[in-house]
């Protein structure tokens, strides 16, 4: 049996070579996504930087600002590396202003021999080697931050649960890819099937990223495992209350939080308010009533009291619980998004579904913010009551 030669593989032409290279690259983008990315990470970039700079410059200096800030910039970007990265950029950025060299001598052969250094090459190699070193920690710390965003996923509830006499939606956007906001709806028995309750709970931690989520995971077990004794709801956050000042660092970690606990048979909330952004309660004819009863910010001050109020809920009425990251973001100019513009959409969408509205919410704040990056976690819980 005879077999044909194998056939060459043809490799496609350059121009698709390429082609198929830029769309690895860019993942598909435009060239205008790309631009609105890198815009977004320089300004993140900047924040971060410019953060360090404002903290080391004193509002009186007028003599030298520029070079101050010069300095201060540098040293804020030397800081972020170890010492030994340190070191090696400071080698490469030296390399890199010196000029080429070279020396001679004579060898044994009685011929001149000229050697050349490169100090350019070198530098850019050593530049090259930084970029990979901090590539690697890059990765390692994103995959880290992907298992604790998933971590953080199965504290926070799935599908919103049906509950007699209302319908319910919520949603969470992280500022980075782990938040410090916290929502929660789950079931309170009672001594009694009569004095079985649901608790509606949204919390914002005070910061961002890893500390903040770290301390929002705290917030939901002691919720949970406290929320197992038979006692009052101001009793059940005052405890919650000198937990978390065992752990607040003085204070400084503290957290804002609204807690209720609704009565299905009765359709009323109960709620405590512990210097949380105050609710949005909109009765079906437009009226607002905002709910403000409670106290300080859990983590504040161990012996703090807390008050509770009530609230019933007619058919059409809404209770919109939110985070100050939906109200304070920022477009382009800085101008806030704002409880106007969040009162407006209610108003508007005050005949739809929870859902509905939920997603009148998140793309009026697109709309709104635009490319500018999201600088707070931002969270909403809707209820609205039913028919009797």
């Amino acid at each position: 049996m005879v077999t044909a030669p194998p056939t060459a593989i043809q490799r496609p032409p350059l121009r698709v070579r390429l082609r198929d290279f830029w769309r690895r690259v860019t993942e598909g983008m435009e060239l205008t996504q790309l631009w609105s990315q890198f815009h977004t990470e320089a300004r993140a970039s900047y924040r971060l930087y410019s953060r360090d700079v404002a903290a080391r410059t004193p509002d009186d200096l007028t003599h030298r600002r520029r070079w101050h800030m010069v300095k201060e910039f540098f040293w804020a970007l030397l800081e972020k590396l170890s010492p030994a990265r340190r070191v090696l950029l400071l080698a490469a950025m030296v390399m890199l202003v010196f000029p080429s060299s070279g020396f001679s001598y004579n060898g044994a052969d009685h011929e001149v021999h000229v050697v050349e250094f490169d100090f350019h090459f070198w530098g850019g190699l050593l530049m090259f080697v930084l970029l990979m070193l901090e590539i690697a920690d890059r990765v390692v710390m994103k995959r880290d931050l992907q298992i604790a965003r998933e971590i953080q996923t199965w504290l926070l509830p799935g599908a919103p649960p049906q509950i007699p006499g209302i319908a319910v939606a919520y949603t969470t956007r992280p500022a980075n890819t782990v938040a410090g906001d916290y929502y929660d709806v789950f079931p309170r028995p009672g001594k009694t099937i009569d004095q079985s309750r649901i608790v509606f709970a949204v919390a914002d931690v005070a910061g961002k990223s890893i500390p903040a989520a770290m301390l929002m995971a705290t917030f939901q077990a002691s919720l949970k495992t406290l929320s197992t004794a038979q006692v009052e709801l101001t009793e059940l956050v005052s405890n919650m209350n000198k937990y978390a000042c065992s752990n607040s660092q003085g204070g400084l970690r503290f957290t804002t939080a609204f807690l209720s606990e609704y009565d299905a048979a009765r359709r009323t909330f109960h709620y405590v308010n512990a210097g949380h952004n105050n609710p949005i309660l909109r009765r079906s004819n437009g009226t607002i009533e905002r709910l403000d009863v409670g106290g300080l910010p859990v983590g504040i001050q161990a012996e703090a009291k807390y008050e509770s109020a009530t609230v019933t809920l007619a058919p059409g009425d809404w209770l919109i619980i939110f985070t100050d990251g939906l109200v304070e973001a920022e477009n382009a100019r800085q101008d806030e998004y704002g409880e106007t513009r969040l009162l407006a959409a209610i108003n508007a969408g005050a005949s739809t579904t929870p859902p509905e509205m939920l997603n009148r919410f998140m793309a009026e704040l697109d709309l709104f913010v635009g490319a500018t990056p999201q600088h707070d976690d931002v969270t909403c819980l809707l209820i609205k009551a039913g028919e009797f």
